[in-house]
Protein backbone atom coordinates (compact mmCIF):
# COMPACT_ATOMS: atom_id res chain seq x y z
CA UNK A 1 0.00 0.00 0.00
CA UNK A 2 1.13 3.26 0.22
CA UNK A 3 3.62 2.81 3.30
CA UNK A 4 5.10 0.19 0.71
CA UNK A 5 5.38 3.11 -1.91
CA UNK A 6 7.07 5.36 0.79
CA UNK A 7 9.51 3.33 1.71
CA UNK A 8 10.47 2.22 -1.65
CA UNK A 9 10.58 6.19 -2.27
CA UNK A 10 12.51 7.03 0.33
CA UNK A 11 14.74 3.92 -0.50
CA UNK A 12 15.40 5.11 -3.87
CA UNK A 13 16.18 8.96 -2.96
CA UNK A 14 18.88 7.69 -0.40
CA UNK A 15 20.20 5.15 -2.45
CA UNK A 16 20.50 7.80 -6.13
CA UNK A 17 20.65 10.99 -4.11
CA UNK A 18 22.57 10.18 -1.03
CA UNK A 19 20.36 13.00 1.16
CA UNK A 20 20.85 15.64 -1.48
CA UNK A 21 17.63 16.33 -2.49
CA UNK A 22 16.96 20.26 -3.52
CA UNK A 23 13.58 22.06 -2.84
CA UNK A 24 13.70 23.52 -6.64
CA UNK A 25 14.16 19.42 -8.18
CA UNK A 26 12.11 17.47 -6.28
CA UNK A 27 8.83 17.45 -8.43
CA UNK A 28 11.35 16.15 -10.92
CA UNK A 29 12.37 13.62 -8.57
CA UNK A 30 8.75 12.52 -7.80
CA UNK A 31 8.09 12.18 -11.84
CA UNK A 32 10.82 10.05 -12.49
CA UNK A 33 10.26 7.87 -9.33
CA UNK A 34 6.55 7.69 -10.71
CA UNK A 35 7.56 6.69 -13.47
CA UNK A 36 9.84 3.68 -12.74
CA UNK A 37 7.29 2.32 -10.07
CA UNK A 38 4.57 2.39 -13.01
CA UNK A 39 6.64 0.45 -15.20
CA UNK A 40 8.18 -1.71 -12.57
CA UNK A 41 6.74 -4.99 -13.92
CA UNK A 42 6.51 -4.23 -17.39
CA UNK A 43 7.40 -7.16 -19.57
CA UNK A 44 7.99 -4.79 -22.68
CA UNK A 45 10.89 -2.53 -21.45
CA UNK A 46 13.11 -2.97 -24.42
CA UNK A 47 10.00 -1.42 -26.37
CA UNK A 48 9.83 1.37 -23.88
CA UNK A 49 13.58 1.98 -24.28
CA UNK A 50 13.25 1.96 -28.30
CA UNK A 51 10.27 4.61 -27.98
CA UNK A 52 12.23 6.93 -26.04
CA UNK A 53 15.11 6.92 -28.72
CA UNK A 54 12.96 7.47 -31.19
CA UNK A 55 11.24 10.54 -29.78
CA UNK A 56 14.57 11.96 -28.61
CA UNK A 57 15.99 11.64 -32.18
CA UNK A 58 12.85 12.99 -33.62
CA UNK A 59 13.20 16.13 -31.24
CA UNK A 60 15.62 19.37 -31.93
CA UNK A 61 18.11 19.66 -29.59
CA UNK A 62 17.68 22.51 -26.39
CA UNK A 63 20.99 23.74 -25.07
CA UNK A 64 20.69 23.63 -21.51
CA UNK A 65 20.51 26.80 -21.05
CA UNK A 66 17.02 27.17 -22.38
CA UNK A 67 15.65 24.46 -20.40
CA UNK A 68 16.40 26.21 -17.29
CA UNK A 69 14.41 29.24 -16.74
CA UNK A 70 15.78 31.43 -14.15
Amino acid sequence: GVHMVASLLKRWLIGTLHYRVSDEHLPYYLDEYAFRFNRRNSTARGMLFYRLLQQAVATDPHPLNELIVR
